[in-house]
């Protein structure tokens, strides 16, 4: 397998992140001193907890007319974002990101609520234990890491959920999507077996993918002259409940770790926020954020032609499963 790296176990991936959150850097941007989301409808996939629930709250506080995607937390998360913003404009679906069924049926429902989305912030992922498969035989961490949102963003446009005149897509990432030395072009999408000491790598290089097709969705876009930009970025090693799945004898460790060392879920959404609130967004089609300094994406993730390939194959994988992702 194509993905070790400095990313290859738990222990070393913490240790990596923390060197990275508190080395000598300074912010390439700022977030405005008000933020007005005001006439703005912004959906968020992961929004029941964590970092995606913190920015759900911050950007409910700045007036956006809010959607939470989730497969958990309805009704009381939508009800808790309403007392604590006093923004009675949030509304929460279902969907399983380990389902296609689940998917086509958010998709239906937004249609049928004649939802238009300005800001898309595709931010659910997972970290298992160890590898397991979906209804689909897919494994889970490849499917809510990289091909449901390649899917599920993809159909945003095609049916025209996403507003084309004004929308933002802003998908999470990761720094560890330069983890992996190359790519598994033969492999994709088949099932793979692995436990705890690969869950990381195997993250990173979704995350990887995830990244890739961002640049290459950018690319199509701008060939199209559709104004629509691609925002991504890594909010830094999150004090969230993604480790959820870790051995019970690792639980107290990894929160102690967690509390001490990595951002408050709040602090993490700032790039987030900058994104869906910037103004001057045109000249740049894709663009990049570790914490909130700008940086180049890896190369890998970058290069046109692996961005023609793991579409190609994205494509043909879904398509397989009886679904479709074009335009």
């Amino acid at each position: 397998m194509g993905v070790q790296g400095e990313y290859d176990g738990p222990w070393k991936a913490m240790l990596k992140g923390i060197s990275d959150l508190y080395g000598n850097r300074s912010n390439s941007v700022n977030l405005p001193k008000r933020m007005d989301l005001k006439g703005k409808t912004v959906l968020i996939t992961g929004s029941s907890s964590g970092l995606g629930f913190a920015a759900a709250r911050r950007m409910a506080k700045a007036g956006a007319k809010l959607i939470m995607a989730v497969r958990s937390g309805i009704p009381e998360k939508k009800e808790e974002l309403i007392r604590d913003t006093s923004n009675r404009n949030v509304k929460a679906y279902h969907v399983d990101l380990l389902d296609f069924v689940s998917i086509t049926k958010l998709l239906e429902d937004l249609e049928r609520d004649e939802i238009k989305v300005d800001v898309l912030v595709s931010n659910a992922a997972m970290v298992p234990l160890r590898s397991r498969k979906t209804k689909q035989g897919l494994e889970e961490m490849f499917m809510v890491n990289y091909l449901a949102p390649f899917h599920l963003i993809n159909q945003f446009i095609h049916r025209r959920i996403l507003n084309i005149e004004r929308g933002k897509i802003i998908i999470v990432s990761s720094e560890s999507h330069r983890n992996a030395k190359g790519f598994e072009w033969e492999e994709f999408g088949r099932y793979h077996d692995y436990g705890i000491n690969e869950t990381v790598s195997r993250y990173g290089y979704f995350k990887l993918l995830l990244t890739t097709f961002a640049n290459e969705l950018s690319r199509r876009l701008d060939r199209q002259k559709q104004p629509i930009r691609v925002r991504v970025l890594c909010p830094g090693p999150v004090n969230s409940n993604i480790a959820r799945e870790a051995p019970g004898w690792m639980q107290p460790i990894l929160k102690g770790i967690f509390a001490l060392f990595f951002r408050s879920p709040e602090k993490a959404s700032d790039p987030i926020l900058y994104f869906a609130t910037e103004t001057n967004s045109s000249d740049r089609p894709v663009d990049y954020l570790f914490l909130m300094q700008r940086k180049k994406m890896d190369q890998k993730a970058v290069d046109e032609e692996n961005g023609k390939k793991l579409w190609e194959l994205s494509e043909r994988l879904i398509e397989k499963l009886g679904y479709s992702s074009r335009w």
